[in-house]
Protein backbone atom coordinates (compact mmCIF):
# COMPACT_ATOMS: atom_id res chain seq x y z
CA UNK A 1 0.00 0.00 0.00
CA UNK A 2 1.64 3.72 -1.30
CA UNK A 3 2.24 6.32 1.01
CA UNK A 4 -1.30 8.39 -0.49
CA UNK A 5 -3.46 5.53 0.32
CA UNK A 6 -2.24 4.65 3.82
CA UNK A 7 -2.61 8.85 4.24
CA UNK A 8 -6.12 8.28 2.72
CA UNK A 9 -7.33 5.73 5.08
CA UNK A 10 -5.68 7.87 8.12
CA UNK A 11 -8.21 10.25 7.11
CA UNK A 12 -11.03 8.46 6.64
CA UNK A 13 -10.69 6.35 9.98
CA UNK A 14 -10.05 9.78 12.13
CA UNK A 15 -13.17 11.63 10.57
CA UNK A 16 -15.57 8.81 10.80
CA UNK A 17 -14.63 8.43 14.63
CA UNK A 18 -14.46 12.28 15.50
CA UNK A 19 -18.20 12.17 13.80
CA UNK A 20 -19.05 8.88 15.51
CA UNK A 21 -18.06 10.44 19.43
CA UNK A 22 -19.00 13.75 18.27
CA UNK A 23 -22.82 13.11 17.21
CA UNK A 24 -23.97 9.42 17.85
CA UNK A 25 -23.96 9.53 21.65
CA UNK A 26 -26.56 12.27 21.58
CA UNK A 27 -28.66 11.40 18.63
CA UNK A 28 -28.47 7.96 20.57
CA UNK A 29 -29.35 9.63 24.09
CA UNK A 30 -32.63 11.49 22.52
CA UNK A 31 -33.93 8.26 20.53
CA UNK A 32 -33.64 6.59 24.28
CA UNK A 33 -35.93 9.22 25.73
CA UNK A 34 -37.92 8.99 22.36
CA UNK A 35 -38.43 5.17 22.71
CA UNK A 36 -38.81 5.29 26.35
CA UNK A 37 -41.81 7.75 26.07
CA UNK A 38 -43.36 5.77 23.00
CA UNK A 39 -43.29 2.71 24.99
CA UNK A 40 -43.37 2.99 28.82
CA UNK A 41 -47.79 2.86 28.01
CA UNK A 42 -46.82 -0.58 27.98
CA UNK A 43 -45.36 -0.67 31.93
CA UNK A 44 -48.60 1.78 32.98
CA UNK A 45 -51.16 -0.67 31.26
CA UNK A 46 -50.79 -3.00 34.10
CA UNK A 47 -51.71 -0.54 36.78
CA UNK A 48 -53.56 2.06 34.61
CA UNK A 49 -56.24 -0.43 32.85
CA UNK A 50 -57.58 -1.37 35.76
CA UNK A 51 -57.60 1.59 37.54
CA UNK A 52 -59.29 3.46 34.93
CA UNK A 53 -61.36 0.10 33.23
CA UNK A 54 -59.96 0.24 30.39
CA UNK A 55 -60.69 -3.08 28.28
CA UNK A 56 -58.09 -4.17 25.70
CA UNK A 57 -59.61 -2.60 22.56
CA UNK A 58 -59.63 0.89 24.29
CA UNK A 59 -55.70 0.24 24.77
CA UNK A 60 -54.64 -0.91 21.57
CA UNK A 61 -57.09 1.56 19.94
CA UNK A 62 -54.61 4.16 22.21
CA UNK A 63 -51.72 2.63 21.92
CA UNK A 64 -51.91 2.34 18.32
CA UNK A 65 -53.12 6.06 17.97
CA UNK A 66 -49.55 6.94 18.40
CA UNK A 67 -48.57 5.78 15.31
CA UNK A 68 -51.49 7.45 13.43
CA UNK A 69 -50.41 10.70 14.25
CA UNK A 70 -46.71 9.79 13.73
CA UNK A 71 -47.55 8.78 10.25
CA UNK A 72 -49.82 11.78 9.10
CA UNK A 73 -47.38 14.37 10.44
CA UNK A 74 -44.30 12.02 9.16
CA UNK A 75 -43.53 13.93 5.78
CA UNK A 76 -44.42 17.50 6.76
CA UNK A 77 -41.96 17.18 9.65
CA UNK A 78 -39.54 15.75 7.62
CA UNK A 79 -39.96 18.59 4.93
CA UNK A 80 -39.38 21.31 8.04
CA UNK A 81 -36.38 19.58 9.11
CA UNK A 82 -34.58 20.46 5.79
CA UNK A 83 -36.21 23.77 6.25
CA UNK A 84 -34.93 24.95 9.82
CA UNK A 85 -32.08 22.19 9.87
CA UNK A 86 -31.75 19.16 12.06
CA UNK A 87 -30.46 20.38 15.01
CA UNK A 88 -33.52 23.35 15.93
CA UNK A 89 -36.21 20.87 14.49
CA UNK A 90 -34.83 17.45 16.30
CA UNK A 91 -35.13 19.84 19.54
CA UNK A 92 -38.41 20.80 18.91
CA UNK A 93 -39.41 17.39 18.30
CA UNK A 94 -38.18 16.20 21.96
CA UNK A 95 -39.45 19.40 23.87
CA UNK A 96 -42.72 19.07 22.94
CA UNK A 97 -42.97 14.81 23.02
CA UNK A 98 -41.19 15.65 26.66
CA UNK A 99 -43.78 17.89 27.66
CA UNK A 100 -46.91 15.86 26.01
CA UNK A 101 -45.24 12.32 27.28
CA UNK A 102 -45.37 13.71 30.93
CA UNK A 103 -49.18 14.47 30.37
CA UNK A 104 -50.17 11.42 30.21
CA UNK A 105 -50.22 11.32 34.10
CA UNK A 106 -53.70 13.24 33.68
CA UNK A 107 -54.86 10.51 31.53
CA UNK A 108 -58.85 10.04 33.15
CA UNK A 109 -61.06 8.63 30.36
CA UNK A 110 -60.40 6.78 27.00
CA UNK A 111 -60.71 9.97 25.14
CA UNK A 112 -57.69 11.40 27.17
CA UNK A 113 -56.01 8.68 26.34
CA UNK A 114 -56.87 8.84 22.80
CA UNK A 115 -56.07 12.12 22.71
CA UNK A 116 -52.67 12.49 24.17
CA UNK A 117 -51.42 9.49 22.37
CA UNK A 118 -52.34 10.86 18.93
CA UNK A 119 -50.69 14.27 20.10
CA UNK A 120 -47.51 12.41 21.31
CA UNK A 121 -47.59 10.58 17.65
CA UNK A 122 -47.90 14.39 16.44
CA UNK A 123 -44.90 15.47 17.98
CA UNK A 124 -42.59 13.07 17.98
CA UNK A 125 -43.45 12.54 14.08
CA UNK A 126 -40.22 13.05 11.38
CA UNK A 127 -37.86 11.92 14.29
CA UNK A 128 -36.39 8.67 12.93
CA UNK A 129 -36.53 9.37 9.51
CA UNK A 130 -35.09 12.97 10.34
CA UNK A 131 -32.11 11.16 12.08
CA UNK A 132 -31.66 8.89 8.69
CA UNK A 133 -31.24 11.66 6.13
CA UNK A 134 -29.16 13.93 8.39
CA UNK A 135 -27.04 10.75 8.81
CA UNK A 136 -26.71 10.69 4.70
CA UNK A 137 -25.40 13.68 5.40
CA UNK A 138 -22.05 12.88 7.86
CA UNK A 139 -21.82 9.23 6.97
CA UNK A 140 -20.78 7.74 3.63
CA UNK A 141 -22.50 4.39 3.57
CA UNK A 142 -19.55 2.25 4.14
CA UNK A 143 -19.98 3.81 7.52
CA UNK A 144 -23.19 4.02 8.41
CA UNK A 145 -24.47 1.02 9.50
CA UNK A 146 -22.17 1.29 12.61
CA UNK A 147 -23.11 5.07 12.79
CA UNK A 148 -26.94 3.74 12.75
CA UNK A 149 -26.46 0.72 14.86
CA UNK A 150 -24.79 2.89 17.80
CA UNK A 151 -27.94 5.05 17.70
CA UNK A 152 -30.33 2.50 17.38
CA UNK A 153 -28.71 0.63 20.29
CA UNK A 154 -30.72 3.41 22.52
CA UNK A 155 -34.25 1.45 21.85
CA UNK A 156 -32.96 -2.07 23.36
CA UNK A 157 -31.50 0.21 26.51
CA UNK A 158 -34.75 2.17 26.53
CA UNK A 159 -36.06 -1.48 27.75
CA UNK A 160 -33.22 -1.55 29.93
CA UNK A 161 -33.77 1.51 31.54
CA UNK A 162 -37.76 0.62 31.83
CA UNK A 163 -37.94 -2.72 32.59
CA UNK A 164 -35.68 -2.28 35.83
CA UNK A 165 -37.32 1.27 36.74
CA UNK A 166 -40.89 0.68 35.59
CA UNK A 167 -41.22 -1.32 39.03
CA UNK A 168 -40.18 0.44 41.11
CA UNK A 169 -42.15 3.62 39.63
CA UNK A 170 -45.59 1.37 39.99
CA UNK A 171 -44.59 0.95 43.39
CA UNK A 172 -44.74 4.68 44.34
CA UNK A 173 -48.54 4.03 43.63
CA UNK A 174 -50.31 6.45 46.29
CA UNK A 175 -47.18 8.57 47.01
CA UNK A 176 -48.11 12.47 47.06
CA UNK A 177 -51.20 11.59 46.25
CA UNK A 178 -50.36 9.73 42.94
CA UNK A 179 -50.69 6.40 41.45
CA UNK A 180 -47.67 4.55 40.27
CA UNK A 181 -48.65 4.98 36.28
CA UNK A 182 -48.42 8.51 37.02
CA UNK A 183 -45.35 8.66 38.25
CA UNK A 184 -44.25 6.41 35.56
CA UNK A 185 -45.42 9.02 32.69
CA UNK A 186 -44.04 12.06 34.58
CA UNK A 187 -40.62 10.79 35.85
CA UNK A 188 -40.11 9.08 32.20
CA UNK A 189 -41.17 12.13 30.28
CA UNK A 190 -39.73 14.96 31.39
CA UNK A 191 -35.75 13.97 31.03
CA UNK A 192 -36.64 14.07 27.23
CA UNK A 193 -37.26 18.27 27.35
CA UNK A 194 -33.75 18.69 28.66
CA UNK A 195 -31.85 16.13 26.26
CA UNK A 196 -33.71 18.43 23.60
CA UNK A 197 -31.90 21.48 25.31
CA UNK A 198 -28.86 19.92 24.52
CA UNK A 199 -29.55 18.84 21.13
CA UNK A 200 -30.54 22.78 20.24
CA UNK A 201 -27.03 23.82 22.01
CA UNK A 202 -24.77 20.64 20.67
CA UNK A 203 -25.70 18.85 17.09
CA UNK A 204 -23.77 20.26 14.35
CA UNK A 205 -25.23 20.62 11.32
CA UNK A 206 -22.67 19.50 8.44
CA UNK A 207 -19.32 18.60 8.44
CA UNK A 208 -18.40 21.89 6.61
CA UNK A 209 -19.79 23.88 9.09
CA UNK A 210 -17.34 22.45 12.24
CA UNK A 211 -14.30 23.35 13.51
CA UNK A 212 -13.37 19.72 15.17
CA UNK A 213 -12.63 18.45 11.42
CA UNK A 214 -9.35 18.93 9.16
CA UNK A 215 -9.55 20.19 5.51
CA UNK A 216 -8.36 17.34 4.51
CA UNK A 217 -11.45 15.23 6.57
CA UNK A 218 -14.01 17.35 5.27
CA UNK A 219 -12.98 17.12 1.82
CA UNK A 220 -12.83 13.46 2.24
CA UNK A 221 -16.48 12.91 3.30
CA UNK A 222 -17.74 15.38 0.90
CA UNK A 223 -16.16 13.38 -1.88
CA UNK A 224 -17.63 9.76 -0.27
CA UNK A 225 -20.92 11.20 -0.17
CA UNK A 226 -20.78 12.45 -3.79
CA UNK A 227 -19.57 9.34 -5.14
CA UNK A 228 -22.39 7.55 -3.09
CA UNK A 229 -24.76 9.88 -4.83
CA UNK A 230 -23.13 9.48 -8.50
CA UNK A 231 -23.22 5.54 -8.26
CA UNK A 232 -27.26 5.66 -7.12
CA UNK A 233 -28.17 8.13 -9.61
CA UNK A 234 -30.17 11.27 -10.52
CA UNK A 235 -33.73 10.95 -9.50
CA UNK A 236 -36.79 12.17 -11.54
CA UNK A 237 -38.52 13.61 -9.26
CA UNK A 238 -38.08 14.17 -5.68
CA UNK A 239 -41.47 15.50 -4.30
CA UNK A 240 -44.36 14.10 -2.21
CA UNK A 241 -46.01 12.46 -4.66
CA UNK A 242 -43.00 10.95 -6.51
CA UNK A 243 -41.82 9.62 -3.66
CA UNK A 244 -45.07 7.14 -3.41
CA UNK A 245 -44.44 6.19 -7.29
CA UNK A 246 -41.33 5.42 -6.74
CA UNK A 247 -41.41 1.24 -6.32
CA UNK A 248 -38.34 1.12 -3.93
CA UNK A 249 -40.36 3.38 -1.61
CA UNK A 250 -43.33 1.36 -1.92
CA UNK A 251 -41.42 -1.98 -1.56
CA UNK A 252 -39.65 -0.59 1.55
CA UNK A 253 -42.85 0.68 3.01
CA UNK A 254 -44.81 -2.32 2.31
CA UNK A 255 -41.77 -4.38 4.66
CA UNK A 256 -42.20 -1.58 7.41
CA UNK A 257 -46.20 -2.03 7.43
CA UNK A 258 -45.39 -5.66 8.45
CA UNK A 259 -42.58 -5.44 10.62
CA UNK A 260 -42.84 -2.42 12.57
CA UNK A 261 -46.98 -3.43 13.17
CA UNK A 262 -45.72 -6.82 14.70
CA UNK A 263 -42.65 -5.45 16.45
CA UNK A 264 -44.72 -2.45 18.12
CA UNK A 265 -48.12 -4.58 18.50
CA UNK A 266 -46.20 -7.02 20.71
CA UNK A 267 -43.68 -4.36 23.09
CA UNK A 268 -47.04 -2.59 23.65
CA UNK A 269 -48.25 -5.82 25.35
CA UNK A 270 -44.95 -7.55 26.27
CA UNK A 271 -45.10 -7.40 30.05
CA UNK A 272 -49.22 -8.56 29.75
CA UNK A 273 -47.69 -11.06 27.15
CA UNK A 274 -44.99 -12.55 29.57
CA UNK A 275 -47.07 -12.46 32.99
CA UNK A 276 -49.95 -14.70 31.20
CA UNK A 277 -47.53 -17.02 29.15
CA UNK A 278 -44.41 -17.56 31.53
CA UNK A 279 -46.53 -17.15 35.02
CA UNK A 280 -44.20 -14.11 35.90
CA UNK A 281 -44.91 -11.27 38.51
CA UNK A 282 -44.85 -7.64 36.58
CA UNK A 283 -41.81 -7.07 38.43
CA UNK A 284 -39.97 -10.40 36.92
CA UNK A 285 -41.72 -9.44 33.41
CA UNK A 286 -39.95 -6.22 34.15
CA UNK A 287 -36.46 -7.48 34.69
CA UNK A 288 -36.78 -10.01 31.88
CA UNK A 289 -37.68 -7.09 29.54
CA UNK A 290 -34.52 -5.69 30.66
CA UNK A 291 -32.21 -8.67 29.73
CA UNK A 292 -33.88 -8.59 26.67
CA UNK A 293 -32.63 -4.97 26.09
CA UNK A 294 -29.67 -6.01 26.42
CA UNK A 295 -29.70 -8.20 24.54
CA UNK A 296 -30.77 -6.80 21.83
CA UNK A 297 -27.73 -3.95 22.00
CA UNK A 298 -25.53 -6.58 21.60
CA UNK A 299 -26.85 -7.85 18.12
CA UNK A 300 -27.61 -4.08 17.23
CA UNK A 301 -23.89 -3.44 17.63
CA UNK A 302 -22.86 -7.07 15.75
CA UNK A 303 -24.90 -7.00 13.07
CA UNK A 304 -23.94 -3.19 12.52
CA UNK A 305 -20.96 -4.27 12.04
CA UNK A 306 -21.31 -6.72 10.08
CA UNK A 307 -23.31 -5.46 7.89
CA UNK A 308 -20.56 -2.40 6.76
CA UNK A 309 -18.04 -5.40 6.60
CA UNK A 310 -20.18 -7.99 4.33
CA UNK A 311 -22.07 -5.17 2.62
CA UNK A 312 -25.51 -7.08 2.62
CA UNK A 313 -27.69 -6.40 5.41
CA UNK A 314 -30.94 -7.53 3.71
CA UNK A 315 -30.31 -11.00 4.05
CA UNK A 316 -29.34 -10.47 7.66
CA UNK A 317 -33.19 -8.55 8.13
CA UNK A 318 -34.21 -12.28 6.28
CA UNK A 319 -32.53 -14.06 8.53
CA UNK A 320 -33.81 -11.90 11.78
CA UNK A 321 -36.70 -12.07 10.58
CA UNK A 322 -37.19 -15.69 10.47
CA UNK A 323 -35.86 -16.01 14.10
CA UNK A 324 -38.38 -13.18 15.29
CA UNK A 325 -41.55 -15.13 13.48
CA UNK A 326 -40.05 -18.63 15.08
CA UNK A 327 -40.00 -17.02 18.61
CA UNK A 328 -43.49 -15.70 18.22
CA UNK A 329 -44.83 -19.03 17.28
CA UNK A 330 -42.96 -20.51 20.73
CA UNK A 331 -44.46 -17.99 22.94
CA UNK A 332 -47.77 -18.46 21.74
CA UNK A 333 -47.72 -22.46 21.63
CA UNK A 334 -45.84 -21.45 25.58
CA UNK A 335 -45.01 -25.48 25.65
CA UNK A 336 -42.97 -24.28 29.11
CA UNK A 337 -42.62 -21.20 31.11
CA UNK A 338 -38.52 -21.69 30.03
CA UNK A 339 -39.37 -21.82 26.74
CA UNK A 340 -41.30 -18.63 26.45
CA UNK A 341 -38.12 -16.81 28.19
CA UNK A 342 -35.94 -17.85 25.86
CA UNK A 343 -38.27 -16.93 23.31
CA UNK A 344 -38.70 -13.92 24.17
CA UNK A 345 -35.08 -13.61 24.10
CA UNK A 346 -34.84 -14.09 21.01
CA UNK A 347 -37.33 -12.18 20.11
CA UNK A 348 -35.51 -8.78 21.42
CA UNK A 349 -32.20 -9.69 19.87
CA UNK A 350 -34.24 -10.03 16.60
CA UNK A 351 -36.84 -6.90 16.66
CA UNK A 352 -34.35 -4.54 17.53
CA UNK A 353 -32.12 -5.74 14.71
CA UNK A 354 -34.60 -5.84 11.99
CA UNK A 355 -35.70 -1.89 11.70
CA UNK A 356 -32.01 -0.63 12.23
CA UNK A 357 -30.59 -2.42 9.28
CA UNK A 358 -33.73 -1.73 7.01
CA UNK A 359 -33.23 2.05 7.83
CA UNK A 360 -29.60 1.89 7.41
CA UNK A 361 -30.03 0.58 3.51
CA UNK A 362 -32.53 3.47 2.64
CA UNK A 363 -29.77 5.35 1.60
CA UNK A 364 -28.46 2.49 -0.23
CA UNK A 365 -31.16 2.78 -3.15
CA UNK A 366 -32.60 6.47 -2.82
CA UNK A 367 -30.97 8.96 -3.91
CA UNK A 368 -30.07 12.03 -1.38
CA UNK A 369 -32.64 14.10 -2.97
CA UNK A 370 -35.31 11.44 -2.61
CA UNK A 371 -34.06 10.51 0.69
CA UNK A 372 -35.58 13.63 2.66
CA UNK A 373 -39.02 12.17 1.66
CA UNK A 374 -38.54 9.32 0.78
CA UNK A 375 -37.57 8.15 4.38
CA UNK A 376 -40.21 9.85 5.73
CA UNK A 377 -43.05 7.92 3.41
CA UNK A 378 -41.54 4.91 4.22
CA UNK A 379 -41.73 5.67 7.58
CA UNK A 380 -45.37 7.05 7.46
CA UNK A 381 -46.50 3.44 5.74
CA UNK A 382 -44.64 1.94 8.59
CA UNK A 383 -47.14 3.55 10.98
CA UNK A 384 -50.08 3.07 9.55
CA UNK A 385 -49.07 -0.71 10.53
CA UNK A 386 -48.15 0.70 13.59
CA UNK A 387 -51.45 1.98 13.92
CA UNK A 388 -53.93 -0.31 12.62
CA UNK A 389 -52.19 -3.73 13.73
CA UNK A 390 -52.70 -2.95 17.85
CA UNK A 391 -55.82 -1.99 17.38
CA UNK A 392 -56.96 -5.33 15.56
CA UNK A 393 -54.46 -7.18 17.95
CA UNK A 394 -56.99 -5.54 21.19
CA UNK A 395 -60.21 -6.90 19.70
CA UNK A 396 -58.53 -10.09 18.94
CA UNK A 397 -58.16 -10.20 22.75
CA UNK A 398 -61.30 -8.97 23.73
CA UNK A 399 -63.28 -11.42 22.05
CA UNK A 400 -60.90 -14.81 22.29
CA UNK A 401 -60.13 -14.02 26.04
CA UNK A 402 -56.28 -14.64 25.26
CA UNK A 403 -53.36 -13.29 22.95
CA UNK A 404 -52.90 -16.87 20.96
CA UNK A 405 -54.46 -16.13 17.74
CA UNK A 406 -52.84 -12.38 17.77
CA UNK A 407 -49.49 -14.13 18.57
CA UNK A 408 -49.83 -16.41 15.49
CA UNK A 409 -51.01 -13.44 12.82
CA UNK A 410 -47.98 -11.35 13.83
CA UNK A 411 -45.65 -14.46 13.33
CA UNK A 412 -47.49 -14.41 9.64
CA UNK A 413 -46.89 -10.77 8.87
CA UNK A 414 -43.26 -11.20 9.93
CA UNK A 415 -42.92 -14.03 7.62
CA UNK A 416 -44.26 -12.07 5.05
CA UNK A 417 -41.87 -9.37 5.57
CA UNK A 418 -39.03 -11.90 5.33
CA UNK A 419 -40.09 -12.92 1.81
CA UNK A 420 -40.51 -9.19 0.79
CA UNK A 421 -36.91 -8.26 2.02
CA UNK A 422 -35.48 -10.99 -0.28
CA UNK A 423 -37.88 -9.94 -3.19
CA UNK A 424 -36.26 -6.17 -2.81
CA UNK A 425 -32.90 -7.91 -2.32
CA UNK A 426 -33.12 -9.06 -5.66
CA UNK A 427 -34.43 -6.55 -7.62
CA UNK A 428 -31.50 -4.17 -5.97
CA UNK A 429 -28.16 -6.96 -6.80
CA UNK A 430 -30.17 -7.57 -10.16
CA UNK A 431 -29.03 -4.02 -12.21
CA UNK A 432 -25.41 -4.11 -10.34
CA UNK A 433 -24.80 -7.11 -11.48
CA UNK A 434 -25.92 -6.24 -14.84
CA UNK A 435 -23.53 -3.10 -14.40
CA UNK A 436 -20.67 -5.45 -13.93
CA UNK A 437 -21.34 -7.52 -16.64
CA UNK A 438 -20.90 -4.54 -18.85
CA UNK A 439 -18.10 -3.41 -17.38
Amino acid sequence: MGEAAVEHNRVARSAMNKALWRIVPLIALAYLCAYMDRVNVSFAATQMNLDLGFSATVYGLGGGLFFLGYALFEIPSNLLLVRFGARQWIARIMITWGLLSAAMMFVQTPMHFYVLRFLLGVAEAGFYPGVIYYFASWFPVCHRGRAVSRFFIASPLAAVVMGAASGWLLGLDGRGGLEGWQWLFLVQGLPSVFVGLLVLTMLPEKPGGVAWLTADEKQWIEAELAREQARIGEPVSHDILAAFRNPRVLMLGAIGVLVIGAITTFILSAPMILVAAAGLEATGAGYLIAAGGLVGAGMIVFMGNWADRHGDRWINSFWMAAAMAAALLAIALAPSPGIVIAAYLVFAAACFTIPMLLSSGWAEVLHVRELAVGAAAINTMAQIGAFVTPFAWGAAKDATGSFTSGLYALAAMTLAQAVLVLVLRRQIRAPRGARLALA
